[in-house]
């Protein structure tokens, strides 16, 4: 699908409450996927709700989940119903009473069918767009997975044809008469950030940390 297309509600992802805050712009709900690293899959499994993170990428209008072979829940959602979240938080939004506190955040919803893909050629093609979704330039810097590692590897497609997005940004809501409060009221925003790298302790000498790495935490190599 083009970004161009928009996101078509349905009676699961039509935004009820806050509805202003709805996107339907196929390109928000792209934004919210690529910006995000760990997703939650919700599965049922052995007729019990199971909820998984894991890591994830996207290759146009499907979303490929990372997990074991031996994880029984990745297996169990195979040619069934699941549901897919990614969430930011952006920043913790303080009002002059409790009742309007609130977070700024961009969040995706994803319903439908999840496969588990036994090709191999586009099971590596998703294992590379999810290692690159976590450290860009990390899937040619790194040795490629071999037979056994593949056979041990578990990939889940889901497409990406029913989703709902929802953002909060900008300061509290309060109640006209609680302007005049002696309370501090705004936002702290919020963020994901990386430390400097640690070198394993078992890499010989002389091996510099890659530039990809260093791109992570702004250049900071931590020797």
């Amino acid at each position: 699908m083009s970004t161009e297309t928009p996101l078509s509600p349905t009676a699961r992802t039509r935004v009820r409450r806050l509805a202003e805050r709805g996107m339907t712009d196929r390109a928000d709900l792209y934004a919210v996927l690529d910006a995000g690293l760990l997703c939650h899959l919700g599965v049922l499994s052995d007729g019990e709700p199971r909820v998984l993170p894991t890591a994830y990428g996207r290759i146009g209008d499907t979303l490929y989940l990372h997990g074991s072979t031996a994880n029984r829940t990745m297996l169990a959602a195979d040619g069934q119903p699941v549901c897919v979240t990614v969430t930011h938080l952006d920043g913790m939004v303080c009002a002059r009473s409790v009742f309007h506190h609130s977070m700024n955040y961009r969040s995706a919803m994803v319903y439908g069918t999840a496969r588990i893909i036994s090709d191999d050629s586009e099971r590596l093609a998703a294992l590379r767009v999810i290692v690159e979704n976590l450290i860009p330039g990390r899937w040619d810097a790194a040795r490629a997975p071999n037979r056994k590692e593949l056979a041990a590897t578990a990939v889940l497609a889901l497409p990406l044809a029913e989703a709902s997005v929802k953002i909060r940004t900008g300061p509290a809501s309060d109640e006209p008469e609680d302007y005049d409060l002696d309370v501090w009221a705004g936002v702290v925003p919020a963020r994901l950030e990386f430390g400097a790298a640690e070198p394993d302790a078992e890499l010989p000498a002389g091996i510099a940390v890659p530039e990809h790495i260093l791109q992570l935490n702004g250049g900071t190599s931590g020797r």
